[in-house]
């Protein structure tokens, strides 16, 4: 959802009114409400199951239907949600699916994002009747036509704005924990295979980094940065992680907050650190949409492809592994992330 803003940025420009969406999953409301171009937002709990025993789908076509036909952006890689379009009566020559527009060679996931904002879907390709926009795409009557200068003024990459009641609620809450005074420095171990328990969990993630490493690594951090607050963030299933790899750190000032740490909340933070480091996750790439350095460890993913990418142009550090000839995070050496971390380009702040 991070890399669509990129999306939602272009079409906002295009067509100069909100864009509605209509997402799954509990991150992408409070991570996309109040974002510059965001319209109304609809979660569904789940895309896959049957639409009779779903009341939030028969809600979210209940929603379509009021809207009206107008140009729909479909983002999803999988089939399970485009049956709600059809069921909305929102007709195909109305649609711009993603799968209809592969990447290009080397391209990036939100240039993907930026060249499918710019595409017209065929019905629109002329004058149509006025009537409410359709999820994904505002504005009514004659297709906008986004201008080169225009485009240009649209800044490639991800982008999300930290409003100030999210800042004062941080303050607030950086207070309770004895941190509002210092300098912060992120860790992000975690990623969402980390739920799953015991020897599964390892076998099935390939974000997973050796917990003696990352101990190795933030001992160093705290010699390298000895005025600054260490912070593991993470998920609530991932704070007994985060204690296992304090507990072998055994250093000073290092604080596990993943049990109390919402998303608006986890942005704000990403906002004011004086820098990140992460597995390839959902927080590098909002990092790297408010501006916060880091280095990032990529495992099987493409850092072509999915190198976190902010409009504010943040330090990235990105490092990857082999293990017998395969991309491999386990093939990341710790002294390679505390020598990236050593060069990053820290954010400094007064506090």
């Amino acid at each position: 959802m991070v890399l669509l803003t990129a999306l939602i940025r272009v079409l906002h420009a295009r067509f100069h009114s909100p864009v509605d969406i209509v997402t799954s999953g509990p991150w992408s409301e409070p991570l996309l409400r109040g974002q510059p171009g965001v319209g109304e937002i609809w979660s569904l709990r789940s895309r896959k199951t049957p639409y009779w025993l779903s009341a939030d789908q028969r809600r979210v076509v209940r929603l379509l239907r009021e809207r009206g036909v107008g140009p729909t952006w479909f983002c999803d890689a999988g089939d399970a949600a485009r049956p709600l379009l059809t069921r909305a009566g929102i007709p195909e020559a109305f649609i711009v699916d993603v799968r209809d527009h592969s990447l290009l060679p080397g391209e990036h996931a939100t240039e993907q994002w930026r060249r499918l904002a710019q595409v017209t879907p065929a019905a629109t390709a002329a004058p149509w009747s006025a009537g409410a926009p359709a999820v994904g795409a505002p504005g009514a009557g004659t297709p906008a036509v986004l201008r080169d200068t225009e485009l240009a003024a649209v800044t490639p990459g991800c982008h999300l704005e930290v409003s100030e009641p999210q800042r004062s609620g941080l303050e607030a809450w950086l207070r309770t924990r004895g941190l509002a005074s210092a300098p912060l420095i992120l860790v992000q171990v975690g990623n969402k295979r980390t739920m799953r328990r015991g020897l599964r969990r390892l076998a099935v993630n390939n974000k997973y980094w050796p917990n003696e490493r990352w101990a190795e690594v933030l001992c160093h951090v705290r010699r390298q940065h000895p005025d600054h607050a260490i912070v593991l963030l993470g998920t609530g299933p991932e704070y007994a992680l985060n204690q296992e790899v304090a507990a072998l750190a055994d250093i000073a000032r290092l604080y596990n907050v993943a049990d109390d740490l919402p998303i608006p909340r986890l942005v704000a933070l990403l906002e004011r650190a004086a820098g990140l480091i992460t597995v390839d996750s959902g927080p590098a790439h909002a990092a790297a949409a408010v501006g916060c350095p880091l280095v990032v460890l990529f495992g099987k993913a493409l850092p072509s492809l999915y190198r976190p990418w902010g409009t504010a142009g943040a330090d990235v550090k990105v490092l990857c592994g082999r293990i017998a000839g395969e991309p491999d995070m386990l093939g990341i050496e710790s002294s390679s992330v505390i020598a990236a971390w050593s060069a990053l380009q820290l954010r400094h702040r007064d506090v």
